[in-house]
Order: structure tokens, then C-alpha cells, then sequence
């Protein structure tokens, strides 16, 4: 019975095995200087020589953004890990129901674990990460873990427990750190987006010009949708030495720019009030509309003398031509798509009728305040949400982050905020679903970066980030119920809350020949002590990519405990003292797959046959073991 392996997958192993496909001579087989297995390896002198029609002498200059811990940044990227996700019920709202998630942990790790749940699933991710200004924190990153090492690793964590440090400006990587953190964590969460997704990424002057590079790189800048410049103060700060700084940018890129073009607009009264009927056409309001064209875009048949049907003639201006031909504006002056005035003495143009027009309008790259909100506005609404206390300085106004969910988010949509911060992006979710009947799900990560010692977030009793994020969920879901809802939303306010752990499985499950012979009485169960049966059974479904929202049934079955997820998406029985009755029964229900623990059978024939058991009774079933 072939075992899960119960850890990330390793990125480098599956990018090499994408080249060997397309490059087979260029991948070869090296031994690993630290573990002694073997591993595929590039030859990359070869692999540049198949890709250039000259022969290649040599490292090559080219077009780059490069720093120190570059490479490094992506190495670390690629490496697996062995974490895990723990479900956390106790802080969960409708955990058995809900479709969002709210990860705690190093979005690194997390990015990591969600790579075959998620593969190219994701229609949207927003991101508010660190902007660097100097105060601000970073995550750092362990850039001297090799892969080989991964196993070893426990958490990556400074003295204190913490994964965050201060970027101060004396530092002399401080451009560099920020952007191998940024490299890490966008390598890995491009992979989740689907080929019509976007994301938007929020951003200041500061890192603005590198960050944008550092997406050409990893996304292509094909694939470079806009800058917006989100307007973020209504007035001027006097107390400056230069400019008084009114906007922020959000750069926008799209999996495949091709595939993905963002939803239009609704049309404000203010555009619907240029229509008017002044002759009360039954095809409704109109807008008149120039007649003429450049005439550098016309061809001969569109300069020509118009006669009105009062029988005034009517001249080009110099330059202009008629955006028809004669023969062609006769039709429409006959169909009354002209308009010549109301005594029909006026220059022409034509009729716009609202009807015809799109019902909806292209996005501008300048979002005003007035129209997505400003950050005292998402001051406001936080402080109205968390009334005993001020936990967050400048949260994004939900205003804003609605806006760039109409334009990439449609009702069904998945997305991903791994900065989450706040939990603005969830809470714009939750209200755009109540107000259009949607089922938008959210899925949020978030560092359990610790309060300031100072700060009026410890003084209100929250120790860290993640719980202040959680609460504005369950505090902004509250709120949206005891408004006015759609009355096909699903009402999902929820989230399932898991948290990312070391594994389950002790370190003789990853590393059995180093077990030594005075260990054997320690390793009777290789799972870790305090671990418990839902604990193992969401590491099972991080490892074999199953929908981390799935529902889940706990069913008690011949005395044993057994997990349905989905019903019979996968069937999971973590007991001890398996039989094959219990087996076959299980086999009845004809799972997609089902798991049990490798130690847990009556005896070693019984685990010889469950195999024979599920071939018979369910032969599409996969079967495996932790």
C-alpha cells in the first residue's frame, strides 16, 4: 500500500521533470552532496546552448532586476516543507459549512501547502503586503535551509518566536530583503491563479518601480495589465517638506492577459442623465453624437455634400469626413438616426440610443476617493466595527477593495488575500455577495505578528494580528446579516480557521534510516503525541490536494471513528484495530479515496488485502496509508 507523503511538494523536482519534457538531454541524474539519494538535476550549460542558435560562451548580459538573495529567495521558494495545516474549531465560524478559510501562519508556508489544493484555481488574489517605508515589517526568511535540510526543520522562528523583523532603512539590504520576500511569495501564488485570473497589489512610491520589475519577471510583462493610482487622502497635509502624498498604486497583472479582461462598471445616473428623448423616440432615451470622422481615416465615398430632409445642404468642415457613406446615411436618416434639430436646420449627428450602448463602463486607472473610498473612510469603518479600541492605523476602505472585486470576481469566484491584514478583502467579499446573491469564498492568511507593547489593540486584549483579522470577520459577517441581504445569498459568513504546524508525523515517518536501534520503543506510532484523528485527516487532504472547504462528516462505523469528506470524495479512518468487515463496508461506500493509518490493522494480513478488498468491491478507488 503505497504511503502520502505528507509535505509540500517539492517545486524544483516538478520544474525539472516540465523541462526533461520539452529538453530531455538537458536533465540528467546527480546524488545529493547532503542526503546521498539520488536526484534529477539540469544541465544548464547544456540547456542554454538548446536554447540559442550560436554557440554560448559563457554567462550572457541581459535585461534583469537582480539583488542580493536572489537566487536564494527562490530556492527557498521551490523547497518543501514538512507543515502541515491544524483545523481549529473553537475559532472557526460554521466550520462545517463555510467555503472560506482563514490560514494562520507564514504566508510563505501557507502558499506552499495550498499548491495542490489550489493549483490554478484562484480567479483573483489582493494583496496589501508591507510597503517598506522603513518601520515596517519583513519576514525572514531562513535563505540557508537547503532542501535537503527540510525535513529537519521544525519552525522557522527567531528567539522570540516571531518570523517578523524591523526593515529599518539602516539596513544595508533593505531594498533586497523586501524583494526576496516579495520574490518567494508571488513565485509560489502565481501558481494558484487560473489562466483567466488577475492580481492586484496595492503598493507606494517606495517599492513601486521594483516591484512592478520584479512582476514582469514572474508573471511577464505581456502580462501587465495597469498601474491604478487609488486616490487615498481628500486633503493636503501641510506639515510636509516636499509633496503632500494623495494616492497609493494597486499594479494589476493577469495570469494569461489574453484570457482575462475585467468586468465593466455600472453606469452612474450621471452618465444615464446625458439621454434625453427629445423626440420621443419609441426606442427610447438617446445622446447625440458627431457625424464626422478625421478625414485621414476616410476613404471617398465618405466626402460628399449631405442633403437634410428640409432640404438644407450641409458641408464638411475642413479636416472631417462623414463617418458614413452617402448611401449609408440615407438608410439611417430613414430609419431616424439622424437628428437635425428640432427644426431640422442643425449640423447632424447621430442618435446614441441608451439601449444600444454598453450597460456598463471600461474602468478608469484613477479611482477618485468619492467613488472607492479613502483611508480615513477605512479608519471609520474598522473603528465602528471595533468600537473599545483603535486596532488598525490605515485599513483599506471596503469601498476600494469592492471595486477591484467587480472587476475581477464574479459570483463564483475564489479568492486570495495572503497578506490579509486587516481582513478588508473578506469583508468587501461577504458584502458584495449579500448585496448580488454571490458566493464569493475568501481565503486568508495571516502571520500571528505580535500587537506593539504600546498599542491600544494589546491594551483591548488582542495579542497578535491574526486575532484582531478573525474578529473583524466575525464582527463584519454579524453586521451584514442584520442588514438587508439578497434573498438568493447563501448567507455564508463563515471561515474555517487552520493553522500552519509542523507535521503530524514524527521524524521517523520522513527519515526511517536513521532510526536507530534504542529508538524502537519510541516509535511504535509515528504519529506526533497530542495530535488528533481531524488533525491528521487535513493533512491528509493538503497532501493529496483535496478541497480544503470540502464538508465533513464524522461517522462512528463498526465502533470505529470514520471522517466522510464530501461524502465520498474521501473516506478516512485513523483507528486502530481495522478489520476487513469494516474494510468491505467501507469499500461499499465506493470512495475516490480513502486512507488509513499504516499501523492501525488487526494483523499484516489484513493489510496485505485491503488492497485485494477495494480491487473487488471499488476498483476506482486509490488507497493509501500515513
Amino acid at each position: 500500500m503505497d504511503k502520502l507523503k505528507m509535505h509540500s511538494p517539492d517545486l524544483s523536482q516538478d520544474n525539472i521533470a516540465k523541462i526533461r519534457a520539452l529538453f530531455p538531454g538537458c536533465v540528467t541524474e546527480a546524488r545529493d552532496e547532503a542526503t546521498g539519494a539520488v536526484r534529477l538535476a539540469v544541465d544548464f550549460d547544456q540547456l542554454r546552448q538548446d536554447l540559442s542558435d550560436h554557440i554560448v560562451e559563457g554567462p550572457q548580459e541581459r535585461y534583469r532586476l537582480d539583488w542580493p538573495g536572489k537566487r536564494e529567495a527562490l530556492a527557498l521558494a521551490n523547497a518543501p516543507i514538512a507543515k502541515t495545516l491544524r483545523p481549529c474549531r473553537e475559532e472557526s465560524v460554521d466550520f462545517d459549512t463555510t467555503k472560506n478559510l482563514f490560514i494562520e501562519g507564514d504566508n510563505l508556508e501557507a502558499l506552499k501547502l495550498l499548491q495542490e489544493n489550489y493549483l490554478g484555481k484562484v480567479n483573483m488574489i489582493y494583496i496589501d503586503p508591507p510597503y517598506n517605508t522603513g518601520k515596517d515589517f519583513v519576514y525572514e526568511d531562513d535563505f540557508a535551509e537547503s532542501s535537503a535540510d527540510f525535513l529537519e526543520r521544525t519552525n522557522q522562528k527567531d528567539e522570540n518566536g516571531n518570523r517578523l523583523v524591523a526593515n529599518t532603512a539602516a539596513n544595508g539590504r533593505f531594498h533586497s530583503d523586501w524583494l526576496s520576500m516579495m520574490y518567494a511569495r508571488l513565485h509560489l501564488a502565481r501558481n494558484l491563479l487560473r489562466n483567466d485570473g488577475a492580481i492586484f497589489i496595492s503598493i507606494d512610491d517606495g517599492e513601486q518601480a521594483n516591484l512592478k520589475r520584479l512582476c514582469d519577471e514572474i508573471f511577464g510583462s505581456e502580462n501587465f495589465v495597469n498601474t491604478v493610482v487609488w486616490e487615498k487622502r481628500y486633503s493636503p497635509q501641510n506639515a510636509v517638506k516636499w509633496f503632500s502624498e494623495s494616492h497609493d498604486f494597486i499594479l494589476v497583472y493577469a495570469r494569461e492577459k489574453m484570457n482575462w479582461y475585467p468586468n465593466l462598471l455600472e453606469r452612474t445616473d450621471e452618465m444615464n442623465a446625458r439621454y434625453r428623448n427629445l423626440d420621443n423616440d419609441p426606442r427610447g432615451v438617446w445622446k447625440p453624437a458627431d457625424a464626422t470622422a478625421q478625414a485621414g481615416h476616410g476613404t471617398k465615398s465618405q466626402f460628399y455634400e449631405l442633403t437634410a430632409p428640409n432640404g438644407k445642404k450641409h458641408t464638411l468642415p475642413n479636416g472631417r469626413c462623414w463617418l458614413y457613406t452617402e448611401e449609408v446615411f440615407k438608410k439611417m436618416v430613414a430609419d431616424n438616426r439622424i437628428w437635425f434639430g428640432a427644426d431640422g436646420n442643425n449640423v447632424p449627428a447621430v442618435k446614441r440610443f441608451l439601449s444600444e450602448v454598453k450597460q456598463g463602463t471600461a474602468c478608469q486607472t484613477i479611482w477618485k476617493y468619492n467613488e472607492v473610498g479613502h483611508n480615513q473612510e477605512g479608519k471609520k469603518e474598522i473603528n465602528k466595527l471595533f468600537p473599545e479600541a483603535s486596532v488598525f492605523d490605515t485599513p483599506k476602505p471596503v469601498r476600494l477593495l469592492k471595486r477591484a472585486l467587480h472587476l475581477a470576481a464574479d459570483k463564483d469566484a475564489i479568492v486570495l488575500d495572503f497578506f490579509a491584514g486587516s481582513a478588508t478583502t473578506t469583508h468587501a467579499a461577504f458584502q458584495m455577495n449579500a448585496e448580488d446573491g454571490g458566493n464569493r469564498s475568501v481565503i486568508s492568511v495571516q502571520i500571528p505578528e505580535p500587537t506593539d507593547e504600546d498599542s491600544a489593540a494589546l491594551q483591548a486584549g488582542y495579542q497578535n494580528i491574526a486575532e484582531i483579522s478573525k474578529e473583524r470577520i466575525r464582527r463584519a459577517g454579524k453586521q451584514i446579516l442584520e442588514g438587508e441581504c439578497h434573498p438568493d445569498w447563501n448567507r455564508d459568513v463563515g471561515f474555517r480557521v487552520l493553522k500552519v504546524d509542523t507535521s503530524n508525523m514524527k521524524d521517523v515517518y520522513y527519515r526511517p534510516d536513521e532510526l536507530q536501534q534504542a529508538d524502537l520503543p519510541g516509535v511504535v506510532d509515528n504519529v506526533k503525541d497530542g495530535r488528533t484523528a481531524e488533525d491528521l485527516l487535513f493533512q491528509v487532504m493538503v497532501d493529496w490536494g483535496v478541497d480544503l472547504t470540502l464538508p465533513i462528516r464524522r461517522d462512528t462505523v463498526q465502533g470505529k471513528t470514520v471522517f466522510f469528506v464530501d461524502d465520498n470524495a474521501l473516506v478516512a479512518c485513523f483507528d486502530r484495530g481495522i478489520n476487513e468487515d469494516l474494510v468491505k463496508e467501507l469499500a461499499g461506500h465506493e470512495p475516490l479515496r480513502v486512507v488509513f493509518r499504516d499501523n492501525g490493522f488487526v494483523s499484516d494480513a489484513v493489510k496485505i488485502n485491503v488492497i485485494q478488498i477495494f480491487r473487488q468491491l471499488s476498483p476506482s478507488t486509490e488507497v493509501k496509508a500515513i
